[in-house]
């Protein structure tokens, strides 16, 4: 039996979210568990119902979904929030990717690419739709190189078991699965990523992978 996914949606229109709830309650390993119209309601019901993933629109009232996004990934560390919405310029999606989110998607998206990409959250693994994953590939390309004195000099900050510790962030694992795949405690793996975000003077989990994949760390 397939492990059932609690999901939340959040949307401040009410019809889309109907829509959803539709389509998504026909999926036997989907759970609808609660939905917001804003943010704030998002940040309420989270604590209440406990979902696993979280569909995210970002222009709504009340409280957007970027500062919602943020808030959940602090709060809730294993809620993995999905963006879906119909903005797709640039600085609104890296804007939803910088505030933790772990999927990015079009309303345009079709039902298959959208259970995919729960399930694919669910397991704490990164999806996003081809236009979304190019846009992100230019802004790696336009990035400045760091030196190779530099490069070698933050690689060297980092212990081996941090590096092994970012390794596994960077395929999108939760804190849980990093301890149980390191046979060390959770309290641990927080502990080693308060000391990467540190070292590589990064704001979050993606900042420091990407960071880490700029300078070859990775």
């Amino acid at each position: 039996m397939n492990q059932i996914i609690k999901v939340l949606l959040v949307d401040d229109q009410s019809l889309f979210r109907e829509g959803l709830r539709t389509l998504l309650e026909v999926q036997p390993d989907f759970q609808v568990v609660s939905e917001a119209a804003n943010g704030e309601e998002a940040l309420r019901l989270a604590a209440t119902t406990q979902p696993d993933v979280a569909l995210m629109d970002l222009r709504m009232p009340v409280m957007d979904g970027v500062t919602a996004t943020r808030r959940l990934r602090d709060l809730f560390p294993n809620l993995r929030v999905i963006v879906l919405t119909t903005f797709d310029d640039d600085e609104t999606v890296f804007d939803g990717l910088r505030a933790g989110a772990v999927g990015y998607l079009l309303k345009d998206v079709t039902s298959e690419k959208l259970c995919e990409a729960i399930r694919a959250a669910s397991r704490g693994e990164y999806f996003m739709q081809p236009s979304i994953t190019a846009k992100v590939m230019s802004e790696f390309k336009r990035m400045t190189r760091a030196p190779r004195a530099q490069m070698v000099e933050l690689a060297s900050e980092l212990s081996n078991r941090e590096l092994e510790v970012l390794r596994q962030v960077a395929t999108g694992a939760s804190n849980k699965e990093i301890a149980d795949m390191l046979v060390i405690a959770e309290g641990t793996v927080k502990n080693h990523l308060t000391s990467i975000l540190s070292k590589l003077e990064a704001r979050d989990r993606m900042q420091a992978v990407l960071k880490a994949r700029e300078y070859g760390i990775i």
